[in-house]
């Protein structure tokens, strides 16, 4: 301990950053537990795809999604998410939506757009279509 109070007296500095990052650490934490957004694998999302004929969602643009998708997803524009306009998916609210982007962190917030839509099963596939292509599943193109 007294180790501890000396490297704190020597490295206030360090001391302060190493203390920010635990805080940011928690933080994070605990939002992805109370937050009504869910993040799925590869293997939930299969599963969601073949059980519950889930709805892929991929927001990337045009030309990514011609290089390759997964099956039978549909590509929204970013006017369209800009504008939060997901009238396209107005027969597919009871059903679980998937959004994809290229690595997992754009989608979270077309996700929270749907479910403040009312789209109570939105969710974002963890890792995007990188991770999707990394683990070898199937895309078309």
């Amino acid at each position: 301990m007294q180790q501890l109070v000396e490297f704190i007296g020597n490295h206030p500095y360090l001391a302060t950053l190493w203390v920010v990052l635990a805080i940011f650490l928690i933080y994070s934490y605990i939002e992805t537990i109370i937050s009504p957004l869910k993040y799925v694998s590869t293997l939930e999302a299969t599963q969601l795809i073949n059980k519950e004929e889930a709805v892929i969602l991929d927001i990337r643009n045009a030309g990514d999604f011609k290089k390759g998708h997964i099956l039978g997803a549909r590509q929204i524009g970013q006017e369209a998410v800009s504008k939060a306009d997901f009238s396209k998916l107005e027969n597919e609210k009871n059903k679980p939506i998937i959004v994809v982007c290229a690595m997992g962190v754009s989608a979270k917030r077309t996700a929270m757009q749907l479910l403040k839509a009312g789209f109570a099963k939105a969710s974002v596939l963890k890792g995007g279509m990188n991770t999707w292509q990394g683990e070898g599943l199937p895309i078309k193109k």
